[in-house]
């Protein structure tokens, strides 16, 4: 393993006023994202939409330092012949991989997922290096309630984080490591704030038992936010506030980025929470974004099926506004 090599693309992908575009939807994913818009989730739409993103010169170059890509895309060319992990490459952005099954049904735990993967990941990991790979994702799902989750969950799900993230260094891969408490329910921001802090103390201890170097790793958590049905909605300081309060409290500052998931906020939210945590904190570590409808959503909408145009400038917008974010300089006017 080449722990310098690891922790350059780390740094180049969470670097102020850059981040991460993840594309790595699922089949089932996107075709209701493409459902939303009366397009077919056929393969050549699919690729033709992506393809939309990554030759968005703006944008790709100047504010996205890092994509995910789901296992198809890895592997398709655009109209031209141009492998799609090419025109990623030529915009100086690294081409990523999401390596994890999907969230299953916890044994003995109504309610919880665990998820899958692990079987053969270190094989696959070797093929998609050679597919232009430098980094990977992995998603863990932990629900939020008064009662859930279960230790057993937390401790299964950052268990498996680690070993991921083990089995991608070895392969000079750079981890991504996600264990995202997910914002559905009515819980309130303290207690969203009590259950990410948990998972993230118990992912540290995991990731050190099984020899992940932090250096060569990013995070992508959540947000301390409240739950979508809680009657109080945290305003954007108080979230900002708390989700650092629990970062200090349980990333080291080895760790040399934070990319935060979107996981389900408005384009305008994970924007503006982000800048004030960049805004209004002296920080260990670069925050940045790792969105994926909170990037794609106004593109989508202004593509629908054939506007290249408008779809390419509603990304680029989007990318700017969440760049800026990641310096702590966006305001609200600059949406115009």
């Amino acid at each position: 393993m080449n722990l310098e090599q690891l922790n350059k693309i780390a740094n180049h992908m969470t670097a102020p006023g850059t981040g991460i575009l993840a594309a790595d939807e699922s089949s089932g994913t996107i075709k209701k994202r493409f459902d939303s818009i009366n397009v077919q989730s056929t393969e050549t739409n699919r690729r033709n939409w992506r393809e939309l993103l990554f030759r968005t010169e703006q944008a790709m170059k100047d504010y996205i330092g890092g994509v995910i890509l789901f296992d198809e895309t890895l592997r398709q060319k655009s109209d031209d012949g141009t492998p799609l992990v090419k025109l990623i490459e030529n915009s100086d952005a690294i081409p990523g991989i999401k390596v994890d099954t999907g969230a299953k049904d916890m044994a003995a735990f109504a309610g919880e997922k665990i998820t899958s993967g692990l079987d053969g990941l270190r094989d696959r990991m070797q093929e998609y290096y050679q597919l232009g790979a430098r980094f990977a994702k992995w998603r863990a799902v932990i629900e939020i309630d008064d009662v859930r989750p279960s230790n057993a969950c937390v401790i299964a799900n950052c268990h498996a984080l680690a070993r991921y993230a083990a089995i991608c260094q070895e392969a000079q891969i750079v981890p991504i490591v996600e264990p995202e408490v997910l914002m559905d329910g009515g819980h309130s921001i303290d207690r969203c704030a009590e259950v990410t802090m948990a998972a993230l103390k118990t992912l540290f201890m995991e990731l050190h038992t099984q020899g992940v170097k932090l250096e060569g790793i990013v995070l992508k958590p959540n947000m301390a936010i409240s739950g979508k049905k809680c009657a109080h909605q945290a305003g954007v300081e108080e979230v900002a506030e708390k989700t650092v309060a629990v970062l200090k409290a349980s990333v080291p500052a080895a760790v040399p980025g934070i990319a935060f998931l979107s996981g389900g906020q408005s384009d305008l939210e994970a924007t503006a929470h982000l800048n004030a945590m960049n805004a209004g904190f002296d920080l260990p570590w670069n925050l940045t974004f790792s969105y994926g409808r909170a990037l794609q959503a106004a593109p989508l909408a202004a593509w629908a099926g054939s506007n290249i145009a408008a779809g390419q400038a509603a990304f680029a917008h989007r990318a700017k506004m969440n760049s800026l974010a990641s310096k702590g300089e966006w305001n609200e006017a600059m949406e115009g």
